[in-house]
């Protein structure tokens, strides 16, 4: 069995990953709630661009901690194709999970179907990526372990959707995005400790890109989108801020009459 390192750049991984997942947390959380307040194509708008924010999140997250996993004996590569394809599952069903939120009807029932849906979209992508994987040996996994990794994903996404549909204050949606972080950090981190790799020594290439050269670009480029889409969204008024300031412009109108 090849030994297993899920922390070769000792705490850095797993804290950057951690700082990734709570940022796009923080950002689709905040979206929802303006989602929320808008409607017509405004509301549709936030509504992707809060799907976007956690699928990114969540992608980011995964990569990043799995730029310090590594397994004695072999190296690793990611095999193209399967990785995009992750990111591109992320997205599409934390979409799916998200408007099931901002257009359902029955509001625990929305819940519920948003949460399921984006939990096993949290899952998929982060079994996809890992599918993605070419070592020099045979991977297997711990079907109890797997089974709980999808279970804290699925209960992480309803609570998230749920601090969404109810919390109002930047407080609140810095613990919600906290709190959801902590639960896609430790869903990754349950998958992996699912992993098992029976190594097979070869001197052959592997087929595929190394970490460095494709999944870090990709995190750097990923990670600048959520924090330059994060000071857009802080910097944009709120539906309430947009109305008031119409008022006000309003009253000053009346009064210069």
């Amino acid at each position: 069995m090849g030994h297993l390192d899920h922390a070769g750049f000792g705490w850095l991984t797993p804290v950057l990953s951690y700082v990734m997942a709570c940022a796009g947390a923080a950002l689709g959380l905040r979206c929802t709630v303006r989602a929320l307040g808008a409607t017509g194509r405004s509301r549709r708008n936030w509504l992707l661009t809060a799907a976007s924010a956690i699928g990114t999140g969540i992608w980011t997250m995964h990569f990043v901690a799995m730029l310090g996993f590594g397994v004695s004996g072999t190296d690793i590569r990611y095999d193209v194709p399967l990785t995009v394809l992750s990111l591109v599952v992320a997205m599409i069903v934390v979409s799916a999970g998200v408007f099931a939120v901002g257009y359902g009807r029955g509001r625990t029932r929305a819940l519920l179907l948003g949460g399921l849906t984006t939990g096993l979209g949290v899952a998929s992508m982060h079994y996809l990526g890992m599918a993605a994987m070419r070592l020099h040996g045979r991977v297997s996994y711990d079907p109890p372990l797997v089974g709980l990794s999808v279970l804290i994903a699925v209960v992480a996404a309803t609570a998230a959707l749920w601090a969404a549909l109810n919390i109002k204050s930047p407080v609140a949606v810095t613990v919600a995005s906290l709190v959801m972080g902590a639960a896609v950090s430790s869903m990754h981190y349950t998958g992996m400790f699912a992993v098992s790799v029976r190594v097979t020594p070869s001197g052959a290439a592997l087929p595929g890109a190394s970490a460095m050269q494709f999944i870090f670009p990709l995190a750097v480029g990923l990670g600048s989108y959520l924090f330059l889409t994060s000071a857009f969204v802080a910097l944009s008024p709120t539906t309430g801020e947009r109305e008031a300031s119409a008022s006000a412009q309003r009253t000053v109108e009346s009064v210069a009459r």
